[in-house]
């Protein structure tokens, strides 16, 4: 496993829960929404154990829904639960990459 996708495993969950957070989406295009912003090593073979173990936490549910183009598709859904997870790592992830960002930047400074 490479370092990048050993640290996009550590985030992925909180990925996940900002795109349902704006609209709920299949697994298909949830993965195409990441890699539309440039996590181009999310696939729906990473995505799917994602959201099983998100929906087994509560933070979201699926319903399936018919679609205008081909079989049932198994639409996700943020609950309150999932509202205050997403919160929650938004604020560790702040607290985490704003001083890991100071150091990387003040590299060669002698500071």
């Amino acid at each position: 496993m490479t370092l990048r996708s050993q640290l996009l495993k550590g985030i992925m969950d909180g990925c996940v829960l900002a795109v349902i957070e704006k609209e709920p989406v299949y697994g298909y295009v949830l993965s195409k929404k990441l890699q539309d912003i440039g996590l181009v090593d999310v696939t729906e073979g990473t995505i799917y154990p994602v959201l099983l173990r998100l929906q087994k936490k509560g933070f979201i549910v699926g319903e399936m829904q018919p679609s205008e183009a081909g079989p049932n598709r198994k639409y996700y859904y943020l609950t309150s639960e999932g509202k205050e997870e997403l919160e929650l790592i938004i604020e560790e992830w702040d607290n985490i990459a704003s001083p890991i960002e100071k150091l990387f930047k003040r590299r060669g400074n002698n500071a």
